[in-house]
């Protein structure tokens, strides 16, 4: 039973860019006999909830969000939540309800973001049903990328305007390690099929940060507003969004100062590993080098990328070869080429983007230089983590 009275409550989209509310997301609430508000996820979740109950349900709040979007500033947008599951049990030729919906509260389609959540549906008439929706003027949104493998189907075949990160994944991926590069990897895929990012669920600080290092577009969470019945001001974050994106800024800011001192010591490294490689002097010649405490190895490779040298590494008390890459081109990777086409010619120092390094799982940067004539190079790898 369906204890309470329904009604949309709104929870504000921040855009990254102004700080101000771009939009809202309406999200179900039970009135309680003692006002208290209570989530209707419960019963969405449930599955003793009958079917035809949940549908009259998401319609009941879906009109009380539409007959109060008139409230709003003209140009927010408002994004519904829409369940492939009763998407398919439309009739091929069935007007849909949402756009009766919106034509009945006067609502221009323009104005909607219709959020596709959940996994299951006909993904074929899904993409049916997502393309009259658009054909209207409606944006389409996918909830929880990420979540799932099906999740990339979708986004082929339907083409959404908007991705919004799975808020479980965002959450663990804003605490570092692997899930991070994931989510990274994910936003930049969206990023090259023109999609808007939204990242949801955004508590703290650091997952703010972390939103911004993937360039959503817009935040949603509880730092900075809860789903109320109340529309915020426009401008309610501005100020507040300012200064904490200014904090992010200044934080990569400091790590760019590091990156500079770093290539600064690089430099003076590169001239000692040289002029011992040039002098073909024996490793007993080499010093430990304790001013660079992130030199991981080095090696060598000629112009076309095959490694001359065994790994380098100084290990408790003295240094070790490692000789299990000897022979092995590197030239497909792409701290090689981007070496080739920008270091070669002016002999200058290269460093490539963070990676992680598949033999040690640190996190790595690659520093390269050709010397000799430009016939070796000479390629340093550092332990990003401290950046």
């Amino acid at each position: 039973m369906i204890d309470g009275q329904p009604l949309a409550c709104f929870q504000p989209f921040i855009d990254s860019a102004t700080g101000r509310i771009a939009g809202v997301e309406a999200l179900g609430r039970l009135r309680q006999a003692d006002g208290s508000l209570a989530s209707v996820g419960p019963l969405f979740a449930d599955p003793r909830t009958p079917a035809i109950a949940l549908r009259r349900l998401d319609r009941q709040i879906r009109d009380d969000a539409l007959s109060r979007l008139h409230e709003a500033p003209s140009d927010w947008f408002l994004s519904l939540n829409m369940s492939p599951r009763w998407i398919s049990r439309l009739r091929p030729d069935q007007a849909l309800p949402s756009l009766k919906q919106l034509a009945r509260h006067g609502v221009d389609p323009q104005r909607i973001v219709f959020e596709i959540t959940e996994l299951d549906g006909d993904i074929q008439r899904l993409a049916q049903v997502v393309a009259r929706y658009r054909q209207a003027g409606a944006r389409i949104a996918i909830d929880d990328f990420g979540a799932g493998y099906s999740q990339l189907d979708r986004v082929l075949a339907l083409q959404p305007d908007i991705l919004k990160l799975d808020m479980r994944l965002f959450q663990a991926a804003a605490l570092g390690g692997p899930s991070s590069d994931v989510v990274k990897a994910l936003a930049q895929m969206a990023e090259k099929t023109g999609c808007w990012i939204i990242a949801e669920g955004v508590e703290t600080d650091a997952q703010l940060n972390f939103a911004l290092e993937c360039g959503s577009r817009y935040v949603q969470g509880f730092l900075f507003a809860r789903a109320q019945a109340d529309f915020f001001n426009t401008g309610a974050f501005v100020e507040r969004f300012a200064q904490l994106r200014q904090r992010y800024v200044q934080q990569k800011l400091a790590e760019r100062g590091r990156l500079m001192v770093m290539r600064q010591q690089l430099s003076e490294l590169m001239s000692i590993l040289q002029a011992w490689a040039q002098a073909r002097a024996p490793l007993s010649a080499l010093p430990q080098l304790d001013a660079y405490p992130w030199l991981l190895r080095f090696y060598q490779c000629d112009r076309h990328g095959t490694q001359l040298t065994p790994n380098l590494e100084w290990r408790d008390t003295g240094w070790e070869a490692d000789n299990r890459y000897l022979g092995h081109n590197w030239s497909w990777r792409p701290y090689f080429y981007h070496l080739l086409a920008e270091g070669w010619d002016e002999r200058r120092l290269t460093l490539s983007n963070t990676y992680r390094d598949a033999t040690s799982n640190q996190y790595c940067l690659t520093a390269g230089q050709f010397f000799d004539n430009g016939e070796r190079l000479l390629l340093i790898d550092i332990d990003a983590a401290g950046l």
